[in-house]
């Protein structure tokens, strides 16, 4: 096997970069990033729609999901997260992750908007809520893939700082699929699915474009 020429390297210390820096520098260099489209519910039964790109899977034993909504600029907790959080914390401790796919783009897109905590996003991007079977949050309907989701942890890794992170981990405890889109194996249709990822600044892809290799030294054959 053949490999490239190794480039020059700059070498950066976070500590001498902005927040934003840091940001710009992770949201360019770890692509492509799936989307949890995420809907939740307030205390108060309001409900919450957003996008993460933050987001994967943990294990499936338990069946675990994480997505990471950042603080706000001002240090707060964003919308979902405080939807999210375990009761005691005062949240609901439930949440829904939805996949977000290249037809519900715009939608996704356009559920970031900075609302005001208790206006729906649903009413915002024209998507339709569907009560789920366990939890109180709402599934996105146009979504070929929801997740049910009870919280089971969240870690704070700079509580009340701008910019700090918080990894909000789900049980999964429902899987809502789209008639066709998996098979008797549990194996998706790619194709079917057209999930998009997030990439750095406003870019997106698709992954309609996908190479198969064989795991392990194989791959170096």
């Amino acid at each position: 096997m053949t490999t490239p020429p190794i480039p020059p390297t700059t070498t950066l210390d976070p500590a001498d970069l902005s927040v934003a820096e840091r940001y710009k520098l992770l949201i360019g260099c770890v692509t492509p990033r799936p989307i949890a489209f995420v809907s939740t519910v307030s205390a108060e039964g309001k409900p919450n729609l957003a996008p993460f790109s933050f987001f994967n899977a943990v294990g499936s034993n338990p069946m675990t999901l994480l997505f990471c909504p950042a603080n706000t600029p001002e240090g707060g907790e964003k919308d979902t997260l405080r939807n999210a959080k375990p009761a005691e914390e005062g949240g609901t401790g439930e949440f829904v992750v939805n996949v977000a796919t290249h037809a519900i783009r715009r939608a996704v897109a356009g559920a970031a908007e900075n609302l005001p905590f208790g206006e729906s996003e649903f009413d915002l991007v024209g998507l339709t809520p569907v009560a789920c079977d366990v939890v109180g949050a709402p599934r996105v309907a146009e979504s070929p893939v929801a997740f049910e989701c009870k919280t089971t942890q969240v870690i704070r890794t700079n509580p009340g700082e701008p910019g700090g992170g918080n990894v909000v981990m789900g049980e999964v405890v429902r899987v809502h699929v789209q008639e066709g889109l998996v098979n008797e194996r549990m194996h998706t249709d790619l194709d079917a699915l057209d999930a998009i990822g997030r990439m750095g600044g406003k870019s997106y892809c698709t992954t309609r474009e996908r190479f198969e290799l064989p795991v392990g030294r194989a791959a170096l054959e």
